[in-house]
């Protein structure tokens, strides 16, 4: 009787010890793959900003060549483009600040979502030990009453 009943106590201790395997395999699974959107979100963004940034670079040298044109017909044209390159920089800048912010936004997203995954796994693996200790407890006071005391 006692026999059987440490193998069943070591049998519920090895499915827990297997269950917070798995629930931890399955924690850091789901952290790997919100890290991956998360960094696959962020080159999006920098491709995007690239690609804007490229264009304004187009358009500032498109500017410069009308630049040079207006500038060898008319003096006062000059100060308009002038006005369309600082406008044009100012865009540029807006662009980068709201980029750094969704980064910086994206970051701390990853972080508490990455303390609230971790808090989770640890609260289930505290309620899996807690438990088997309090099954492996009841099998040992089940195995300690003796059988002939509880007839007699």
């Amino acid at each position: 009787m006692v026999v059987m009943m440490v193998v069943v106590v070591v049998a519920v201790v090895m499915v827990a010890v297997v269950l917070v395997a798995v629930v931890m395999v399955v924690v850091v699974m789901v952290a790997v793959v919100m890290v991956v959107v998360v960094v696959v979100a962020m080159v999006v963004v920098v491709a995007v900003v690239v690609a804007m940034v490229v264009v304004v670079a187009v358009v500032v040298a498109m500017v410069v060549v009308v630049a040079v044109v207006v500038v060898a017909v008319v003096m006062v044209m000059a100060v308009a483009v002038v006005m369309v390159v600082v406008v044009a920089v100012v865009m540029v800048v807006a662009v980068v600040m709201v980029v750094a912010v969704v980064v910086v936004v994206a970051v701390v997203v990853v972080v508490v979502v990455a303390v609230v995954v971790v808090v989770v796994a640890v609260v289930v693996a505290v309620v899996v030990v807690v438990a088997v200790v309090v099954v492996a407890v009841m099998v040992l006071l089940v195995a300690a009453v003796d059988v002939d005391d509880v007839v007699s």
